[in-house]
């Protein structure tokens, strides 16, 4: 087992049949080596740098159905809120003032997030403060959008693929979305010139480690800058009520692998992994996770955003947040980095 890990961190690809026998076959001890190994491999890039971006969730809205999600358009029990240019800019004004130098606005696929209003809001942004990066994760939108929203000045964009495996993605999804279309739209943000953001999400209902590997491929094929590996949590208003969530075991080894096979991603400490173990962001760290993303929107909107129960949440002052972050990722032997954070390998 040793051996692939080894095989796999030097060059970040091995055979499918030696995927399948390491996520079939390794055990407790072997995550030790495998977690250790990814530590070493973002070290050269990153070192113990840990950079923090300025989360704000802008809406609920969604038009998708999708069936493990909270937030879906089925949902009546949600209560739905949509945030003005004015409140986004305020937000972003605080965020400013705390250091952060990334901004990352996240929405349901919501229609009245047109064009013109986020192309309004990101150009106020970027002129009121030039020096910072604006990343988007607002799902599947036409090439002609996210080429307006790139011109308008956004510079990174968040789209998880969920899952490589066409079966599981139909299980996942209403028959309105498209697993074609996803892998679409992630080939034209990377055209583009997106910094480009994927991901997949772990111990979905009836994954199984064939899944698993085609994400490793998938991701291997894809060379996004950043990758969002998180568990799936079971969410009671949906249609996969009543299902286990993903583990953390299981989730830490996937992001472990994720960072041999992409040793210069960008890979968050998702909130998700905070749900499971209040350390869970913190112990993410030493599998290769690199990114925070504390949430610096409206404070009595933060329940409303929830694709899954149970979220984590910071209910204190933006200031205490930032601090309290500060604080634990420094208790674990990391520095906190407010920088743009933009991915190593990146030019512009």
């Amino acid at each position: 087992m040793a051996q692939l890990i080894d095989q796999l961190a030097d060059t970040h690809m091995i055979p499918v049949d030696d995927l399948r026998y390491l996520l079939d076959h390794i055990c407790v001890e072997d995550t030790s080596y495998l977690f250790d190994t990814a530590h070493k491999v973002k070290q050269p890039y990153y070192q113990n740098r840990v950079f923090l971006r300025g989360l704000i969730e802008i809406s609920n809205y969604c038009s998708k159905g999708c069936h493990y999600c909270g937030i879906n358009r089925t949902n009546k029990n949600v209560q739905r809120y949509r945030l003005d240019k004015e409140t986004i800019l305020e937000c972003c004004r605080r965020g400013y003032d705390l250091g952060y130098k990334t901004f990352v606005l996240q929405a349901g696929e919501d229609p009245a997030l047109t064009d013109e209003f986020l192309c309004e809001v990101i150009k106020s942004i970027k002129t009121t403060y030039p020096d910072s990066r604006i990343s988007l994760s607002l799902g599947e939108r036409s090439f002609a959008s996210y080429i307006a929203l790139y011109q308008a000045g956004a510079d990174r964009y968040l789209l998880r693929h969920e899952t490589a495996s066409k079966r599981l993605y139909e299980h996942l999804h209403p028959n309105d979305s498209s697993f074609e279309n996803r892998r679409q739209c992630l080939d034209n943000l990377k055209v583009i010139g997106y910094q480009t953001g994927s991901g997949c999400m772990v111990g979905s209902p009836s994954q199984t480690n064939d899944d698993i590997v085609q994400d490793l491929l998938y991701l291997h094929q894809l060379q996004p800058h950043m990758v969002g590996v998180g568990p799936y949590l079971c969410h009671e208003d949906t249609l996969l009520r009543g299902n286990q969530s993903g583990t953390l075991l299981e989730t830490y080894i996937i992001l472990a692998l994720v960072r041999l096979i992409l040793p210069q991603a960008m890979l968050p400490a998702t909130t998700a992994l905070g749900t499971l173990d209040k350390l869970g962001r913190e112990n993410a760290l030493f599998v290769g996770a690199n990114v925070m993303m504390p949430n610096i929107g409206p404070k009595e909107y933060l329940e409303a955003y929830q694709i899954y129960q149970n979220k984590q949440l910071a209910k204190d002052t933006d200031e205490s947040n930032r601090d309290n972050t500060k604080k634990r990722i420094e208790a674990f032997g990391h520095i906190a980095d407010f920088s743009v954070g933009d991915v190593h390998t990146w030019e512009g």
